[in-house]
């Protein structure tokens, strides 16, 4: 069964996850019993972590300032954002300690 990237527990591991990696500036993010490592991206320097969530694979990735999407736009200007990616797709973003989940526009 695939994990559920709308659960309240995912949403407290993100948010942790954001919390660790781009408030408290960990170098080692803890969920759990399990911990797993900051790195930082080559050409950018951008925090990323990759850990687990009910069996998937997930990825963070701290919002590149240098794009022209909305959520660069929101880093530019001082706000905390980190991306989650699960299987290569955008499954929710943290920004300031807020959840916003992909797919989630209604219309």
């Amino acid at each position: 069964m695939p994990a559920d990237f709308r659960s309240s527990q995912f949403d407290d591991a993100v948010l942790s996850v954001w919390r660790q990696i781009l408030v408290d500036s960990a170098q080692r993010v803890t969920l759990g019993t399990d911990s797993y490592p900051v790195r930082r991206t080559a050409k950018h320097k951008l925090a990323q972590i990759d850990f687990e969530f009910e069996g998937s694979p997930i990825r963070g990735l701290e919002q590149n300032l240098q794009t022209k999407s909305r959520w660069a736009q929101l880093a530019r200007k001082g706000s905390r954002v980190m991306q989650f990616l699960s299987a290569g797709r955008y499954v929710a973003v943290v920004y300031d300690g807020k959840i916003t989940h992909y797919g989630d526009r209604k219309g």
